[in-house]
């Protein structure tokens, strides 16, 4: 499978779930003009994946056409998003049903799917390059998309094309080959014990896992320190947005970069430079000297999130056994996701202290994350 093959059934599903974080609250505001609702349906599609990711994990390993479950997985996604397309005359019981079962299926294309890429694609640095492009180009076009279609169609068509889009990237996973990691045949519980030891007990695994996981504290937590940021200077949410969107698009910027020239210094140290600055740059988007200047500092921010991600997944799977790999990244990718989830809730519940604050809290998260790369073991080389 190519570069572009990989994207190609990579980035569908992904950008069809980062979509439907914005289509369902819009669609439950139009529907049963209820934000509330939607938020607790955003919450049940994304909550079981972290408990679903050493199971789904384990099964990829042990897998012998792992492909037709990152498939089934897809397929499942688009079946849920499709169901509810119809909030409102579907009972809503089956409607938070359907949607979690959408996210016990998303650790296969998450961090499942990434745990093939190193097979596929011959050169290492440059696999993980591409992975992170994806899950760049995912998070930026799922809700920019999402955010064009709510202009000119109602949300019930924004969540029919999306489950559109996870069928696409069902059908193109389907048809590739996956290496199959020909795990021991033990059971399913034994195999999830093992990973999670191997997770917590190894200890440069353990420094990747934590430090990466704590970035994302960070991360979730930006885009409401921008809006409170934003009130507080303008009395208005609107340069928040502008200040998320810049973060994005700095972060698309600097994952392409990182595909045309991958970098070739040290992954724990591309790691703790990447989080050191993004987090100085963000502590310094809070000085109070124009909106033009927290725009450029979080954009520049968000470039070094790319090599950052990059280093981190090659080291996952530099650091993982073979028979434990795809259970390592789907319970990597979802103590990740659980991490942005709680620091969105945390900046919620500290707006009160005001955003610029908030905004340096955020950026010394990611600051006392290239703190705790220091701990990573001088003599555990990854070279490509």
């Amino acid at each position: 499978m190519s570069a572009p093959g990989y994207l190609a059934a990579s980035i569908p599903p992904r950008m069809a779930m980062a979509g439907s974080a914005v289509a369902i609250p819009i669609l439950a505001v139009q529907q049963m003009n209820d934000v509330g609702i939607g938020g607790a349906l955003v919450a049940v599609s994304l909550g079981p994946s972290v408990l679903a990711a050493p199971l789904a994990g384990a099964a990829l390993d042990r897998a012998r056409r792992p492909a037709l479950l990152v498939a089934a997985s897809g397929v499942l996604t688009a079946l849920a998003f499709a169901a509810t397309a119809f909030l409102g005359q579907l009972p809503l019981p089956l409607v938070f049903a359907c949607l979690a079962v959408a996210g016990a299926a998303s650790p296969f294309y998450m961090g499942g799917l990434s745990s093939f890429v190193a097979d596929v694609i011959p050169d290492g640095r440059r696999a993980f390059a591409f992975d992170a492009l994806s899950y760049n180009v995912s998070a930026v076009a799922g809700p920019a998309f999402v955010a064009i279609m709510a202009v000119v169609l109602p949300a019930p068509a924004a969540l029919a094309v999306l489950s559109a889009t996870a069928a696409a990237g069902a059908v193109s996973v389907a048809v590739i080959g996956l290496k199959p990691h020909s795990a021991p045949r033990v059971s399913p519980w034994e195999a999830v014990a093992a990973g999670l030891h191997r997770i917590f007990s190894h200890r440069p695994l353990a420094v990747v896992t934590a430090a990466s996981t704590l970035t994302q504290f960070g991360q979730g937590g930006l885009a409401i320190a921008a809006v409170a940021l934003s009130i507080e200077r303008i009395g208005s949410p609107s340069d928040g947005a502008l200040v998320v969107t810049s973060f994005a698009v700095g972060s698309l910027l600097g994952a392409l970069c990182e595909t045309v020239r991958p970098s070739r210094a040290r992954p724990h140290a591309v790691m703790m430079a990447g989080f050191l600055a993004t987090g100085l740059l963000t502590v310094g988007a809070a000085a109070d000297i124009g909106t033009a200047w927290t725009v450029v500092a979080i954009g520049l921010s968000g470039v070094f999130t790319a090599s950052t991600a990059a280093a981190m997944l090659f080291l996952r799977n530099h650091l993982s056994p073979p028979h434990l790999r795809s259970q390592i990244f789907t319970v990597g990718a979802g103590f990740r996701a659980s991490a942005s989830a709680g620091g969105a809730a945390l900046a919620a519940s500290a707006t009160g202290f005001g955003g610029a604050l908030s905004l340096v809290v955020v950026g010394a998260v990611w600051v006392v994350s290239a703190a705790l790369m220091a701990a990573y073991p001088r003599g555990v080389q990854a070279e490509a």
